[in-house]
């Protein structure tokens, strides 16, 4: 397995920003998908944003225009970058990176859950 170590969450007042890291430890061969999701209380788990390993990034149509996501291929650490935040992005952020160990075998890690509550 590939830990994930997540960090950047908080409080913060609508309007402004955050940014949230996740970085991949370990024998990592190749990371293919490195993306976001968040869960709010009451409702299902969605995808946030990604990014593939060429660089093509992937955004839900609620943070559009707010948010970016950015990796370090380097680093095998992955960003979100958030700004004018709203009521409606507070959640629990969670990490999660697809890959492979070796040629043979994949891996799917998933990071521990960072908050971000959003104050109106």
């Amino acid at each position: 397995q590939v830990p994930l170590v997540e960090s950047g969450g908080g409080l913060v007042q609508a309007g402004g920003s955050l940014r949230l890291s996740c970085a991949a430890s370990g024998s990592i061969f190749r990371i293919n998908v490195m993306g976001w999701y968040r869960k709010a209380p009451g409702k299902q788990r969605e995808l946030v944003a990604s990014i593939i390993n060429g660089g093509s990034t992937n955004l839900s149509e609620s943070v559009k225009g707010r948010f970016t996501i950015s990796r370090d291929n380097a680093k095998n650490t992955v960003y979100l970058q958030m700004n004018n935040l709203e009521p409606e992005d507070t959640a629990v952020y969670y990490c999660n990176v697809q890959g492979q160990i070796d040629f043979a075998r994949r891996f799917v890690s998933w990071g521990q859950g960072t908050q971000v509550t959003v104050s109106s």
